[in-house]
């Protein structure tokens, strides 16, 4: 991520995207640098502008799905009261907690 950043912030700034620039942001903060990781990168952006890599990340993170599987309906109603039940207890526990002084007593 942190070699996409640099590229992104050289783009950002109007200058080449070249793998000595990227390496000589992400040295300038005392990044250690792989040059593997570099040499990939410039290798998969050549060529496209930030418009399409924006839209070919947008792609890849709409197949992601956003939330777990579904719980049968009456398994959920069950630890949803359960939970209520806790945090209910929880409140009780925490008012006693000033044992009778408030914050301007």
């Amino acid at each position: 991520m942190k070699y996409l950043a640099a590229y992104l912030l050289l783009n950002a700034a109007g200058n080449t995207t070249s793998a000595e620039n990227v390496k000589s942001v992400l040295s300038s903060v005392g990044i250690e640098i792989d040059e593997e990781r570099v040499n990939t990168l410039i290798a998969a952006v050549e060529g496209k502008s930030i418009e399409e890599l924006i839209t070919e990340g947008n792609a890849k993170l709409s197949a992601v799905p956003a939330a777990g599987p579904a719980s049968s309906g009456s398994a959920s109603g069950a630890a949803a009261e359960a939970a209520a039940e806790e945090e209910a207890e929880e409140e009780k526990e925490e008012s006693d907690d000033d044992m009778g002084f408030g914050l301007f007593d």
